[in-house]
């Protein structure tokens, strides 16, 4: 008995690794999708599994914490039912595993383990239940284009047509995504701005579509915008110059729509049999140009006329500097000679290219290195470079200004939205009335000092007294 207890007594004694062990820092990992990918099913499967390598937790790392945001199975017709059992997640359509199709099921990276690791990759496996593998591709991009940028998140649904079995996918990062293993086809594509993360098309979420077939890969563009029924209304009249409005509409308006000045109306709610006259209709971009021709150049005076003094101080930084450059300074140390014992670098070979100017050159080398090729911009940029996103702005150039503290109705006819939908559109704007002292500034000459400088003092020299 003593020695038992002296055994047990040495052993707690003795020094150890401290319990737990180091910290886990290493990411979950999906070790397997069953059924397995590139699979034909001999069976129709009653579920789907996803095999992890660790435990996971039940909430994600995604707008929508469900489990059911962690994966995407399509074709189905209804909701999935998605279970999380730990180390394995169970996927099951509502209508249950369909003979003759071929199954997507894609899983995210948005699980995390018990201590908050991340999932770095994610997985997608295409398994049939019943016909060949297809080896079709679609890919593409989808951008929000009324907001000018692309649709990260963007839901994807390829219907096969006249099936109409919804293949899914989510646009990553740069609004891009890509669909493997399709049957070919012809097929209706959705590009949805899912705003909610619930995958589904909403009756008034931003989307696009095109319809294209599809042999053995295909591209899809898509400009998603919010669809209406109803025209632009007008949501604020502001004042952008003496001569300008500005008009901002509730919604982005058709940018092949040219408004005519016919289709603006500005009268005076005093009196409204009178029209006032409209000389343009100009979107921003127009009006920006206009205003940078129009500014006058800069100027360090207030715009009076050039003296003789004037330009006797204009000149004379340049000539005295041109006078000291003529002289030179033996002060200053000479510059190095260079060295002649460096070794030359060889003559090209005939038909070789020549280096160009600031171009290195490795030594022993007969061609320059060239520069590293600059980073090709994103599919979705791209396409808003060939399509801007669409403004809800236009200004208005008037013949004249308006009066000071009067009111004006605007009315705008014609007025069309991206859906194609036209209306017309109505406002009202008051013009301010100047301040006392902005009214002292504006009549007030250009320079009234430059009249009374004495223009004798040529170069800062004041002239002898008489």
């Amino acid at each position: 008995m003593r020695a038992a207890l002296a055994a047990v007594a040495v052993a707690c004694a003795s020094a150890g690794d401290p319990p737990g062990g180091p910290p886990d820092q290493d990411p979950p990992v999906v070790t397997r999708i069953a059924p397995d990918s590139g699979s034909v099913a001999s069976a129709l499967p009653s579920e789907a599994l996803v095999y992890l390598n660790e435990v996971v937790n039940e909430r994600v790392a995604s707008p929508r914490s469900d489990i059911s945001s962690a994966v995407l199975l399509s074709p189905v017709k209804g909701p999935v039912r998605v279970t999380w059992r730990r180390d394995h997640i169970s996927v099951r359509p509502r209508e249950g595993f369909q003979p003759g199709r071929v199954y997507r099921l894609e899983v995210f990276p948005v699980l995390t383990d018990l201590r908050q690791n991340r999932m770095k990759h994610g997985a997608i496996a295409v398994f049939s239940t019943g016909p060949a593998l297809a080896g079709g591709r679609l890919d593409g991009a989808v951008v929000d284009w009324a907001g000018g940028r692309p649709a990260i998140g963007a839901l994807i649904e390829a219907v096969l047509l006249p099936d109409s079995l919804p293949y899914r996918a989510v646009a990553d990062s740069t609004g891009s995504f890509t669909l493997l293993e399709i049957p070919g086809g012809d097929y209706l594509v959705y590009g949805v701005v899912d705003q909610d993360n619930n995958r589904e098309r909403g009756l008034r979420e931003a989307y696009d579509t095109v319809r294209l077939h599809l042999a053995d890969s295909a591209t899809a563009e898509l400009f998603a915008f919010p669809r209406d029924t109803t025209g632009p209304r007008l949501r604020t009249v502001e004042i952008a110059d003496s001569l300008s409005l500005r008009l901002t509409f509730d919604r982005p308006l058709d940018p092949a729509l040219v408004l005519d000045t016919s289709a603006i109306r500005l009268t005076s709610a005093a009196d409204s049999a009178t029209r006032l006259p409209v000389a343009l209709v100009l979107t921003p971009l127009q009006f920006d140009s206009l205003r940078a021709v129009r500014a006058p150049p800069a100027a360090a005076d207030s715009g009076r006329a050039r003296t003789p003094a004037d330009t006797a101080r204009a000149r004379a930084p340049a000539d005295s500097g041109r006078a000291r450059r003529a002289v030179p300074d033996t002060t200053r140390p000479r510059p190095a000679a260079a060295d002649t014992a460096r070794a030359r670098v060889p003559a090209l070979p005939a038909g070789a290219q020549p280096p160009r100017q600031g171009a290195p050159v490795q030594p022993g080398a007969a061609r320059p290195v060239q520069p590293a090729a600059p980073r090709d911009s994103t599919r979705a940029q791209k396409m808003l470079a060939r399509r801007p996103a669409p403004s809800a702005v236009r200004v208005v150039r008037l013949a004249e200004p308006l009066a000071p503290g009067a009111r004006y109705m605007v009315e705008v006819t014609g007025v069309r939205s991206l859906s194609g939908v036209t209306g017309d559109a109505r406002g009202q704007i008051s013009v301010p009335v100047p301040s006392r002292r902005t009214e002292a500034r504006r009549a007030a000459p250009a320079d009234s000092a430059g009249a009374a400088r004495d223009t004798s003092q040529a170069g800062g020299l004041r002239p002898p007294p008489p």
